[in-house]
C-alpha cells in the first residue's frame, strides 16, 4: 500500500475508532507469526517484523508493520 493511501487509511480508523488515540504504556518488537496487521489489515510475511503496543490493561495489545506503526503514532499524536 503507497504511503499516502496508508496514511488515510489509519486517519479513517482513527477517526471511527478502529485504532485508539491513547498513548502507548509498552512497545516492543518481533518476528512475526502470520499475525495481521491492526492499521492496514494484511497478514505478515514470516519474515517481517512486528511492533507490538500494550494501552490500557485489559485490551488486547495493538500489532503492526513498522512502517504502519510509525504513521499511526504520527497521526494519532497529530489529531
Amino acid at each position: 500500500m503507497h504511503n499516502d493511501t496508508l496514511r488515510l487509511h489509519i486517519r479513517r480508523k482513527l477517526h471511527i475508532g478502529r485504532l485508539p488515540h491513547d498513548g502507548i504504556r509498552a512497545a516492543w518488537s518481533s518476528p512475526s507469526d502470520g499475525e495481521t496487521c491492526d492499521a492496514c489489515e494484511t497478514v505478515f510475511a514470516r519474515d517481517e517484523l512486528l511492533m507490538g503496543a500494550t494501552l490500557d490493561l485489559g485490551r488486547r495489545p495493538l500489532q503492526m508493520h513498522v512502517r504502519c506503526f510509525q504513521i499511526w503514532d504520527q497521526e494519532r499524536s497529530a489529531t
